[in-house]
């Protein structure tokens, strides 16, 4: 017995003891802190939009206290074990120039998270495009904003410091529909008609509208189809808006001349 009190005796004035103990009450801390942010993540109590809101800051909200939590844990613990923290932060004014030019980048992604946020470029659930890949947003964070590709479900992390580089994407789709100038304007209005009556067969559809004439091409005429949807299933959206526009003129034994369809996304 009295072994093992040396033991811990020996521990204690090692400050192995107490350092565990900061790091398991800072931990339990943590989870606490967790548990009623992820409660608030889960309530329904607020329309669609503003939860969507609610996530993006709640999200971000871990994201810097995770940081805070293990900033504050190896200080703590590194007072316990003797080192000055005070003297310690004071030489940080120096040695922050050189850290700051080694890790410039990665600050330019935090200050940019602060700002997404504030200025609300967008937000967690939100649909983007980023050069090629347009996805949802599922994660935003102090350095980067994580979003799930539409075409293949991939995970793509884009550095913060790129947001001008990211469009939101709207779910409104413009479609030029190119027709032979042989057809004359009243009968492809009305084929235009029976287009726009074939894409709302889809329930995915919000609306589909023609526009009216938009261009008097070399060889064709293009008329203008609006057709909107829910942001996430814009891909989808284009690829049977092309299929009904062929069907129809198939359908109506008018030919697409050589210009094909040109897509405009909003």
């Amino acid at each position: 017995m009295q072994e093992v009190w040396k033991v811990l005796k020996k521990l204690f004035e090692m400050n192995i003891v107490q350092s565990i103990l900061v790091v398991f009450v800072n931990l339990i801390i943590y989870k606490v802190i967790l548990h009623f942010v992820a409660k608030g993540e889960k309530s329904s109590k607020v329309s669609e939009k503003l939860n969507n809101k609610s996530k993006t800051y709640l999200r971000l909200m871990k994201s810097i206290l995770r940081y805070i939590f293990i900033i504050i844990t190896v200080l703590m613990i590194m007072q316990i074990n003797g080192v000055n923290v005070s003297s310690m932060l004071a030489g940080v004014g120096i040695a922050s120039v050189i850290i700051g030019l080694a890790v410039q980048d990665a600050l330019k992604d935090i200050i940019r998270g602060f700002s997404i946020l504030s200025a609300g470029y967008f937000r967690v659930g939100d649909v983007v495009k980023y050069g090629d890949v347009t996805g949802k947003v599922e994660v935003l964070g102090l350095n980067t904003t994580k979003i799930r590709e539409l075409a293949t479900g991939n995970l793509v992390s884009i550095a913060n410091r790129n947001i001008e580089q990211i469009q939101v994407v709207s779910g409104e789709v413009y479609v030029n529909v190119p027709l032979p100038y042989e057809v004359k304007i009243d009968r492809a209005e009305e084929v235009m008609g029976k287009i726009v009556e074939k894409i709302k067969e889809n329930k995915d559809i919000k609306s589909a509208d023609y526009i009216g004439v938009n261009e008097l091409a070399d060889s064709s005429i293009k008329y203008l189809l609006k057709v909107v949807s829910a942001p996430e299933s814009i891909l989808k959206i284009k690829r049977y808006t092309h299929g009904c526009v062929l069907r129809v003129l198939e359908q109506e034994d008018i030919s697409v001349p050589y210009n094909q369809l040109d897509i405009h996304q909003k």
